[in-house]
């Protein structure tokens, strides 16, 4: 019988399972559809921080969830022997006009001090080549990536080696973690999904930073592949990719001319879980003794998974849930609090 079981194989289920894991609990995973087959399943894998401006505490915990990134997913890699694909490259952003020199420069002041001086936001002279087509950009220390499927089965790789299942069913045993995705928040009226559309094009950028331009997340893997997205459709009359997708790629390729002649290797749709809040949800399921929920991550949801499961591990295990204020679930379930 397990200690912990976990439902839902995406970031934030596997997330939570690794990090039980390694403080001794028995832990089983359980999806019927298996590792990373919803929105964990994308392609992008754009890790990147808030601006530096009307700081609050969730801003602030996402920050710390950066910057514990690179030793997180490394000690991944090594206890499962899995490449979750990250790398801390940075960011670039153009800056196209005055208004948007003046937001830069004082972000760059805000963020030498929000940012601790463990990163960097800074307005620089645009390298050239693979940059925003702008004399100056935005370049922050503080972005990574990641390759999401990747990463999923690497965490899986990871709780299978500490002695933990990862399985298409079984009973719930022990405390129970709820992390499934759009179709949880659905079954509890706490949320909608989000549908975005993305593609892999072949190029080889790997050692390059991610590039921001036209709200698209231009973003270089190890693997001699760029990941581009995403749309945000609210509205949407099929899971699959269409037309959107297509003028993504053309904005894309439009925005950054090393794109022109790549190829589209893959295209990808998928539902993202949005709660009612739009902030996670991470924490006890009120009302439901031993219950927890792991979920709602929409577009942050690789960025915060490491320290949100560290956390919500440690409460788990009898600790303190030291979260953020806005991740209560009773937030986003019907008749939460306001």
């Amino acid at each position: 019988m397990p200690d912990v079981t976990v439902r839902g194989a995406g970031v934030a289920g596997l997330s939570v399972a690794y990090a039980c894991a390694c403080r001794g609990m028995r832990v089983a995973v359980v999806d019927p559809h298996g590792v990373a087959a919803g929105a964990s399943g994308g392609i992008v894998g754009a890790l990147a921080p808030h601006a530096p401006e009307r700081w609050t505490e969730t801003k602030a915990f996402q920050r710390d969830a950066l910057l514990i990134a690179s030793d997180w997913w490394a000690a991944v890699a090594q206890v499962g022997g899995g490449d979750p694909g990250y790398a801390r490259t940075g960011r670039l952003q153009p800056i196209p006009d005055e208004a948007a020199m003046a937001r830069a420069v004082e972000r760059a002041e805000a963020a030498h001090g929000l940012w601790q001086g463990a990163a960097t936001w800074a307005v620089v002279d645009a390298p050239g080549g693979w940059s925003p087509a702008t004399p100056k950009v935005v370049h922050d220390t503080l972005s990574a990536r990641l390759h999401p499927r990747r990463a999923c089965r690497a965490l899986a790789d990871a709780v299978r080696a500490l002695d933990g299942t990862v399985e298409p069913d079984a009973p719930d045993g022990g405390q129970v973690v709820h992390a499934t995705g759009w179709a949880g928040l659905d079954a509890t009226g706490s949320g909608t999904p989000i549908k975005g559309q993305a593609a892999t094009l072949r190029l080889d950028r790997r050692d390059l930073p991610q590039l921001y331009v036209d709200g698209l997340h231009v973003v270089p893997h190890a693997d001699g592949t760029v990941g581009v997205g995403s749309t945000s459709e609210r509205s949407f009359g099929h899971p699959g990719t269409d037309a959107l997708l297509d003028d993504v790629v053309a904005r894309a390729r439009a925005a950054v001319p090393d794109l022109a002649h790549a190829p589209v290797v893959e295209r990808w749709a998928g539902l993202r879980p949005r709660a009612r809040t739009r902030s996670p949800m991470v924490g006890r399921w009120p009302g439901r003794d031993r219950h927890w929920i792991a979920n709602g991550g929409f577009k942050i949801g690789f960025a915060v998974a490491p320290l949100a499961a560290e956390r919500l591990a440690d409460a788990i295990a009898g600790g303190p849930l030291a979260l953020p204020d806005a991740f209560d679930p009773a937030l986003s379930l019907p008749g939460g609090r306001s």
